[in-house]
């Protein structure tokens, strides 16, 4: 789900001359949302914890202190404790910082999946809830969330993490969140930093149309993630498609307008 979130507030079109039709602050609808049917899988057992779909994937001992991990951007140790037959809950750190700390929780029918978490990424806290309904089970023997689930809903995330600013510089954009990341990118085929992300996202856009611009997210030379965003005719919403190249799926949403 972090992915996603991340996903959501590192997200433009701009003519030469005037106001962009994208300057202005806008809200994440999550009721909006139409999310990924690749479900995510896990696999725990009295020892181990396995995130299959994680990239890369994650194995670590499920004994509650912090086991180290290479190769992802936001977290360098990863600790998981498991609370009991239904709840675990997951820490990651980067540098010895919490990054992230989440509760996976599954009902009694072992049917569906609540993930309740808080992100310490930026400045400030954003918290969420998701719900996912189970795609297959785990192995006999093995823990409650073992298996594939699909998230279904964002049930909620606070408003520290849903809004998002463009400004127009003339020959490129500005973006700001409330988290404390921000960039100023240009539209002339290179990229640039996003300021305050632990993750060293680097972001080039794309001129597509007047109402229409891809933003192609990198990390470490290698692109991550496309969001093609596209403004309403009125000038009120913008229609927002997330590849994840890492994962291989698709997202959509809508931001509307708030000033």
């Amino acid at each position: 789900m972090k992915k996603l979130l991340f996903a959501m507030v590192l997200l433009a079109s701009a003519t030469m001359f005037g106001q962009s039709p994208f300057d202005g602050t806008w809200k994440v609808k999550l009721d909006t949302a139409k999310l990924p049917t690749k479900p995510d899988q896990y696999l725990l057992n009295k020892t181990t914890y396995e995130c299959l779909t994680c990239v890369p994937k994650v194995t670590v001992k499920a004994n509650g202190t912090d086991q180290k991990v290479t190769g992802h951007p936001y977290y360098d140790t990863i600790a998981v404790h498991v609370i009991n037959a239904s709840s675990v809950e997951i820490i990651q750190k980067k540098d010895g910082k919490v990054m992230s700390s989440e509760t996976e929780t599954v009902s009694a029918d072992g049917k569906t999946l609540t993930d309740k978490g808080t992100d310490t990424t930026g400045t400030q806290p954003v918290t969420w809830e998701t719900t996912a309904t189970r795609v297959s089970a785990g192995p006999t023997g093995s823990h409650a969330l073992s298996g594939s689930w699909r998230t279904e809903k964002i049930n909620s995330v606070s408003n520290s993490g849903l809004f998002v600013t463009f400004q127009n510089t003339g020959n490129g954009l500005k973006m700001s969140d409330q988290n404390g990341r921000s960039y100023d990118a240009r539209f002339d085929g290179n990229d640039y930093p996003v300021l305050g992300d632990p993750g060293h996202t680097r972001v080039w856009l794309t001129r597509i149309g007047t109402r229409v611009i891809e933003e192609t997210d990198k990390r470490g030379g290698k692109i991550v993630g496309v969001s093609r965003m596209t403004v309403s005719t009125d000038g009120n919403s913008i229609s927002v498609e997330y590849t994840d190249k890492e994962h291989g799926t698709t997202t959509t949403y809508t931001m509307e307008r708030k000033s």
